[in-house]
């Protein structure tokens, strides 16, 4: 693949103006449904190839990018600062967000497997249909409480994998078109007579195999003289939250055929981030409890011009992290009504990122 992947902080950048950062936020209940929960700071990103004599092998070989996440952490896609249309598909362990299906490495309508920017501020967790999604919880590979591990049967990949296609050249001159007539200052009034989508605001703080769980094939030991093996994760789903993926409503034939870019996100854990890069990971996630007592604020995303993707059959089986992992005990308060913020709608690049083969 070709195309252009850059880190600018940490924003991943892809093809020509894709914009994607990786958020922390609070993990939800695995009962009930609930509001957008905040945005806690982004994920550092690394480029796996800045780290040769650290990274396992495998690695080197997929390239793309790694960032550091804890046991059970949530985490949220941001697509602030995207401004063309691009079809973005998201996958989890190389099984589709959006339809469940496994990747494919190009876009379907039936079922649809991507989300289209800027339309789609961001995505919280897997396409559950009725105008939510399921939390992205981090999970270690190995115990089927992946995403992939439970739709697939086995874990192998883990990590996210992202791939961006824009227009085609006819619907994207058509939609500049578009938009620079809609962006033209109003014509004078004639003489004697009268007058005449980007992503939602940022909220404070930030923004812009089916059943019991069986056991799971591991991945290929590292070869000799390798740097060390590091502990693989992957992302399992925890509780549900009003959020819709938004049904595409141009033509598949308006994209381009080819991805602009792709790119292999690998999950890391604080102690093998620490030793691959020698920095120190972010702190542990704050307590849910403690944030919501605080009076802190808490969102909900309304667009009624959006028409949303109904369940993935798969994704609609996949159970919640809490059923290998045990219970959650973290405690747990509900927001109070005051603290959930309505939301509506309203760079210098750096290094370029390889991508591999995965």
């Amino acid at each position: 693949m070709t195309g252009s992947i850059r880190v600018d902080g940490n924003t991943l950048l892809l093809g020509d103006g894709v914009h994607v950062r990786f958020i922390r936020t609070l993990r939800l209940p695995e009962s009930g449904t609930h509001a957008l929960p905040p945005n806690l700071g982004e994920f550092p990103l690394r480029r796996v190839e800045d780290y040769p004599d650290t990274v396992p092998g495998e690695w080197l070989a997929k390239g793309g990018v790694m960032l550091p996440v804890y046991l059970r952490e949530a985490m949220w896609l941001s697509f602030g600062g995207t401004r063309e249309p691009a079809a973005l598909q998201v996958g989890v362990g190389k099984v589709c967000a959006v339809s469940g299906e496994r990747w494919s490495g190009r876009l379907a309508r039936d079922p649809q497997n991507y989300v289209v920017l800027p339309r789609q501020p961001w995505l919280d967790g897997i396409n559950s249909g009725e105008g939510t999604v399921r939390q992205f919880v981090a999970v270690p590979l190995g115990l089927g409480a992946t995403v992939e591990g439970q739709v697939t049967g086995e874990e192998t990949t883990g990590g996210v994998q992202l791939q961006a296609f824009p227009l085609g050249p006819q619907a994207l001159e058509r939609w500049r078109e578009g938009e620079r007539a809609r962006l033209l200052p109003p014509p004078p009034p004639a003489p004697g007579g009268g007058g005449l989508y980007g992503g939602p605001p940022a909220p404070s703080g930030g923004f812009g195999g089916y059943g019991a769980p069986a056991p799971m094939r591991a991945a290929a030991p590292a070869a000799p003289g390798a740097a060390p093996a590091a502990p693989a994760m992957g992302l399992g789903v925890g509780g549900s939250m009003r959020q819709e993926v938004y049904r595409d409503d141009r033509a598949l034939s308006a994209w381009a055929p080819e991805p602009a870019a792709r790119i292999f996100v690998h999950l890391v854990t604080p102690p093998a981030w620490r030793r691959i890069t020698g920095e120190e990971p972010p702190p542990s996630p704050v307590d849910r409890a403690a944030y919501t007592r605080a009076g802190l604020p808490w969102f909900d995303f309304y667009d009624e011009s959006g028409h949303d993707l109904p369940p993935a059959g798969t994704l609609d089986q996949v159970k919640p992290v809490g059923d290998w992992l045990g219970d959650d005990h973290t405690p747990w308060t509900s927001p109070n009504p005051h603290q959930i913020t309505p939301l509506g709608p309203t760079p210098r690049p750096g290094e370029p990122v390889r991508d591999g083969d995965w």
